[in-house]
């Protein structure tokens, strides 16, 4: 059982608490239903809103460059090949291979480039076993940064490059507004991470801005290297779509308040609950100091009681004791 202390205090603190009240923010904004996108049947493979570059048939979508299709890939060869398309921000899905035969070394082995509106390379490169400069390794921002890890498989087998892009923005001045941005997944694992570009690639100049539209081509390089691609495809990114129509707010208590009274109340309910809890430890200590008061008090009758029925229980003896003495 608890005794009546706990049960006091555990009473007295659920009277001071009060009653929850309910809390919940609105951002202010009337967002649009997101688009539904069927995934492919397996991650590597287009989602139902890709745009299909190069499927193992034949190389349409491209133009330029004289590139042979055989046996599901194309194989890196005379010239660049660039797509007839233009995209800006993007999600693009390559697989490539670097030859099965290993031939040269360092920049001479299986190189080839994926160029983002036609300008940012991100390197492909046979980078298994093979040193070279590291921003210029397999997936590097070519002359720019290097992977993080170096995650290529052997030559012959397939490679993944999975390229979150966000293209570069210009004032009206032809200031840079905000740069370009890239994310690489390289067979799975992330390489780069919202990596800031300093411009776009070159193999001579210093890497800067200079003002072009809002989408561009992809590229892929020839080297004189046969690399192998396949299962090109892109998705055009587009954020989320909404309007607001209130400044944020906080429903609480089934009150609509701003963000700046429910913070203020915050602030005041802050200092409410210290107060309360000065509150709570000065009456506990008061109740706990009057429940010992009146247990010592109980205590003490008690004992007085205890003294008074032992010297009664005395006199009765002696009394007894006193009758049967013999006269």
């Amino acid at each position: 059982m608890k005794s009546p202390l706990s049960v006091a205090l555990l009473a007295l603190t659920a009277l001071l608490a009060g009653p929850a009240v309910a809390q919940d923010y609105k951002s202010g904004i009337e967002w649009q239903e997101p688009p539904v996108v069927t995934p492919g049947p397996t991650n590597s493979e287009p989602p139902s809103d890709a745009v299909v570059l190069f499927d193992g048939t034949d190389m349409s979508a491209f133009t330029g460059g004289k590139w042979e299709v055989k046996e599901g890939a194309v194989y890196s060869g005379k010239g660049y090949v660039t797509t007839k398309q233009e995209f800006g921000d993007m999600q693009l899905h390559v697989e490539w291979s670097a030859p099965t035969v290993v031939k040269g070394n360092g920049q001479g082995r299986g190189n080839s480039g994926v160029y983002i509106m036609g300008k940012y390379e991100v390197q492909v490169l046979d980078s298994y076993d093979n040193p070279t400069y590291f921003d210029g390794q397999a997936a590097s921002i070519y002359k720019q940064t290097p992977p993080m890890v170096n995650a290529m498989r052997k030559p012959g087998e397939w490679n993944t490059y999975d390229i979150f892009w966000t293209a570069p923005r210009f004032k009206v001045n032809g200031d840079v507004e905000t740069p370009a941005y890239v994310t690489v997944v390289h067979n799975g694992i992330l390489v780069l991470n919202h990596f800031e570009l300093m411009g776009p690639s070159s193999y001579t100049d210093a890497p800067h801005y200079k003002v072009h539209g809002p989408t561009g081509p992809i590229s892929f390089q020839d080297h004189g290297n046969p690399v192998r691609f396949r299962n090109i495809w892109v998705r055009e990114l587009h954020p989320p779509v909404g309007r607001r129509v209130s400044p944020p707010y906080v429903m609480s208590g089934g009150k609509k308040m701003s963000v700046a009274d429910y913070t203020a109340q915050k602030e005041r309910q802050k200092k409410d609950k210290a107060l309360q809890r000065e509150k709570e430890a000065a009456v506990k200590a008061a109740v706990k100091a009057a429940l010992q008061e009146f247990e010592a008090k109980q205590a003490a009758k008690q004992a007085a009681a205890d003294a008074a029925a032992a010297a009664a229980a005395e006199a009765a003896d002696k009394a007894e004791a006193a009758a049967d003495k013999p006269k």
